[in-house]
């Protein structure tokens, strides 16, 4: 049963807020979800379809390849075609991998890799949907431009293959360009503004020259077996290429053996990725052995002349000896001083030596500073050091680049200033890493020269004749020891130029081993997609839960206001209003039975008649059709019944119980006519109706007239019920002054229809104790299979759902949604 408002109850929901409805109700949000699952299945397919053919028609493939080199410490070589402007050592143990990863990432040295291997030259073959790249080695032909001729850059190129191997030059439909690049000197060149020209056919060696193209086509004779139905070709400059080559590059080293470097590459084709790599090693160590002979001989010449020079001055102090020995009638014996001059002699070895050193110091110091072109090894100087390697490749580099950029700009030009002023920088560095040497090679000559001082002083008190003949002999021995280090050194640089090898040794070479891809990722890119698509109706369902302001959830509606709920009627699928009096066994006509019982909790049994009112927020919330179906179960059970049209602003009763509306209520209140001539007839003998009438210019006013109160009372006298079809209280005020004269009172809230915020108004009244005996009847619900109002009581509410079950029900005819959802449903067999 329905339990009863006590006055401790009334008094605790004064201080409850009434009336508020949940922002958001998780429950009826799972529900709509679970009852749109199709939404969910078809954008998913969508999903994946999109997924599939993104994977199979449009995603291009990143693939990768890797070789493997090993570094050797002994590195000699200054005029690598690399070093990047302002490079600094970053680790000392192993300053060659460091310098080789720096050059090989390097602008110049990638500049020369695409010159001379014509990198710039891209490849690749069109489907209807999707381009592929190639290698260069996949294509049938290669394409070969005249460097001296300007050329169109990032502009298609496409060839087809025709018969008697010529092919057909096709330029793009909309092909404009004003501006062509000079590969010699990797610029542009703004020309007039060139059209496209006919398609033309050219055969292998043959030339084809417009004046924005030169190219021939050479034949590959070793092609792949790839059966390509077009060949696009796209030129770009070599800065484009250089950059794309330095971007997809990536050097790493073994972390247990330094000197193990690991060159990896990415592309879109991984034939183009192995042969990059190998060109590039290969081109690497082959300049690496030309740079390190050009230095070897250099230091071979240089050793040479100064061998010369230390062979005349060996030749002058030997015979001056041998002169003095003659002369004085000396010999060899020192008497005394034999051991002072013994450690005299051995000083001036190491000093002769340091001092050869630094000759050799102060010719790479020269040629820094004047020509380079021949610039020795810094092994004859002693040193072995990679930071100063690095600096004078920086060097030569901007020399190049400073002889390049003379030919486009003046001497006094910004251009050639700012390469000037990283020149003196670049020679700056250097100078600092030789003076680092000149400064220790001082502090020795510095010590050696005091402990010789010291020796020359108990030298002093020898003998003229003694002391001539130490001092041709220590001047002999410095000769001597001078001649024997730079015959030792020529020995050393002729070595190493007859035996000149890279420092850089392949331990694995690139190779196509069907490597996967690297990129896209599949799996994740088809996951996102399948969850955008599947967000699409969850996003729109979550919104529209959001936006929405009517009432959905029977559950919700308890909660908020508080209000006992007499029933749940279903969806009315019969042509008028009358259900229950012409289909009486119909699940909607058993609802009302159960409201009909659960009246009877809103008043007292005593036994008198009783005035029931039924109104609801606005039109359209089925109050006119509560009101005829309640007034007719109430007649049939017995009950003497009479059905009051008090809407005078919008009959209806009428037009469902066919009577004539010409009078009624209206008529009556105005006293035209007496209320026997407008209480109507129905089929039922215990229900009459009374119709409101012709519409009222002062409707409010009649209703709240004492006529209309007598009248009510009279009716009483006569019925065991009285209904009124009142008008809805969130438009007029009239249903509240009829509320006055009733002893219960029906508010109506349809299903998706009723906006929350109009039961506040209604709910607050209630809980002020302004409106008493008031009941809930939920109109028009309609409840899918798997899916409850469950409001979370236990009483026997007359229950409007449960089509198929009762007899009447088996013509009830589906929504079309619905209709196509079981279709569905009956195709994939889901249950």
């Amino acid at each position: 049963m329905i339990p009863e408002k006590n006055i401790n109850e009334s008094k605790n929901l004064e201080k409850e807020k009434v009336g508020t409805f949940d922002f958001f109700n998780l429950e009826h949000f799972l529900s709509r979800i679970i009852k749109n699952w199709y939404w969910f299945l078809i954008l998913g397919f969508l999903g994946y379809v999109t997924a599939y053919i993104y994977n199979k028609y449009y995603a291009q493939r990143v693939y990768a390849s890797s070789t493997t080199v090993s570094i050797s410490n002994n590195s000699s070589s200054y005029f690598t075609p690399n070093q990047s402007i302002n490079f600094i050592w970053g680790n000392s143990s192993n300053q060659e991998g460091l310098f080789l990863k720096k050059l090989l990432t390097s602008r110049s040295h990638n500049e020369y890799l695409a010159q001379k291997l014509d990198l710039f030259v891209n490849y690749s073959t069109k489907g209807r949907l999707k381009t592929t790249y190639v290698d260069k080695d996949d294509s049938p032909v290669f394409l070969v431009i005249d460097k001296n001729h300007p050329q169109v850059v990032n502009q298609e190129i496409t060839l087809i293959p025709k018969s008697s191997g010529k092919y057909e030059v096709v330029l793009p439909e909309e092909f404009s360009v004003n501006n062509l690049y000079d590969y010699n000197a990797e610029e542009f060149r703004r020309t007039l503004n060139f059209k496209r020209v006919p398609n033309k056919i050219i055969g292998i060696n043959e030339w084809y020259e417009t004046p924005f193209l030169k190219f021939k086509l050479v034949k590959n004779n070793q092609p792949l077996e790839i059966d390509l139905q077009n060949i696009v070709i796209n030129l770009r400059t070599i800065d484009q290429t250089v950059n794309e080559i330095k971007s997809t590059l990536t050097i790493e080293f073994d972390e247990e053996l330094s000197t193990m470097m690991i060159i990896s590459k990415k592309g879109y084709n991984l034939n183009s990725t192995v042969n990059f790599l190998n060109r590039s090693v290969e081109e690497l160590i082959e300049k690496r052995k030309r740079d390190k002979s050009i230095v070897e001989k250099n230091t071979v010449e240089f050793i040479k002349e100064n061998l010369d020079k230390a062979k005349i001055k060996l030749d002058s102090s030997s015979a001056r000896l041998n002169t003095i020995k003659v002369q004085e009638k000396l010999t060899d014996e020192k008497g005394d001083v034999s051991g002072i001059l013994q450690n005299i002699n051995t000083l001036e070895q190491k000093r002769a030596e340091i001092l050869t050193k630094v000759n050799a110091l102060n010719a790479v110091r020269n040629s820094v500073g004047k020509n380079l072109d021949n610039i020795i090894n810094l092994n004859a100087a002693g040193v072995e050091d990679g930071t100063f390697n690095a600096s004078v490749a920086e060097l030569k580099t901007l020399y190049a680049k400073r002889a390049e950029l003379s030919t486009i700009y003046t001497p006094q030009s910004e251009p050639i200033k700012e390469i000037n002023r990283l020149i003196n920088e670049a020679r700056g560095n250097s100078y600092k890493h030789l003076n680092r040497y000149y400064g220790v090679y001082d502090a020795e000559l510095a010590t050696l020269n005091n402990q010789i001082a010291k020796y020359e002083m108990e030298l002093g008190s020898l003998p003229y004749k003694q002391q001539k003949f130490v001092d041709a002999q220590r001047g002999f021995t410095v000769n001597e020891t001078t001649y024997s280090t730079l015959l030792e050194k020529l020995s050393e640089a002729e070595l190493r130029l007859k035996t000149n090898t890279s420092d850089i040794t392949v331990i694995d070479k690139a190779k196509n081993l069907g490597q996967a891809p690297i990129s896209p990722n599949i799996a994740f890119i088809r996951n996102i997609l399948l969850l955008g698509f599947l967000l699409i109706p969850l996003l729109i369902l979550l919104i529209s839960e959001l936006l929405d302001n009517k009432v959905r959830v029977i559950k919700e509606v308890v909660n908020a206001t508080k209000i006992p709920l007499l029933g749940v009627i279903g969806k009315n699928n019969h042509e008028n209003n009358l259900s229950v009096l012409e289909k009486p066994k119909s699940s909607v006509s058993e609802a009302f039975r159960g409201v009909r019982a659960n009246l009877r909790f809103l008043y007292k049994e005593d036994g008198k008649s009783k005035v029931l009112l039924v109104t609801s927020s606005v039109g359209g919330e089925g109050k006119t059709y509560v009101s005829i179906n309640i007034a007719s179960v109430l007649g049939l059970s017995g009950k003497k019944t009479i059905l009051l049209g008090m809407d005078l602003r919008k009959p209806k009763i009428f037009g469902d119980f066919k009577v004539d509306n010409k009078i009624g209520i209206s008529n009556y209140l105005t006293g035209e006519v007496k209320m026997e001539q407008i209480i109507n007839k129905t089929r039922i003998p215990d229900l009459d109706v009374i119709t409101s009438g012709p519409i009222p210019p002062n409707p409010s006013e009649l209703l709240m007239s004492e006529k209309n109160h007598q009248f009510i009372e009279e009716l009483k006298k006569i019925y065991d019920f009285v209904i009124i079809d009142s008008p809805p209280v969130g438009l007029v005020a009239d249903s509240f002054e009829l509320m006055k004269y009733s002893d219960a009172n029906v508010y109506v809230v349809r299903h998706e229809y009723t906006e929350k915020y109009m039961l506040k108004m209604v709910t607050e009244k209630y809980h002020n104790n302004e409106i008493k005996h008031l009941g809930l009847i939920y109109n028009d619900f309609e409840m899918d299979k798997g899916y409850g109002y469950g409001y979370g009581y236990g009483y026997g509410y007359g229950y409007g759902y449960g089509y198929g079950y009762f007899d009447e029900d088996a013509n009830y005819e589906e929504p079309t949604l619905i209709k196509l959802r079981n279709k569905l449903k009956k195709i994939l067999k889901i249950k």
